[in-house]
């Protein structure tokens, strides 16, 4: 998917481009791109710090939508496929 297909799928108004919801979304997509790329080159050391790195901002994100608007994030999460965030 294109960038502004991602914003325009995932904003919460028609000028939104930076909304949480939007962020993770983006991110989300760089690691299914980077994912893929690791598939064909797997010793490709930079692009894993790269995808640890997005992993652990989208994570940060996702940790804050869940405090802030947890009925958005049950959304998100379900609308982009990926698992909830462990509760410890």
């Amino acid at each position: 998917m294109s960038k502004k297909t991602l914003i325009n799928n995932y904003a919460i108004h028609t000028s939104d481009t930076g909304s949480t919801q939007v962020q993770v979304a983006l991110l989300t997509a760089k690691v299914i791109q980077l994912s893929q790329h690791l598939k064909n080159h797997n010793k490709d050391y930079a692009s894993q710090r790269g995808l640890r790195k997005i992993l652990g901002s989208r994570k940060q994100l996702l940790k804050y939508l869940s405090h802030k608007d947890p009925v958005s994030y049950q959304g998100l999460i379900s609308k982009l496929g990926i698992r909830a965030l462990r509760s410890n």
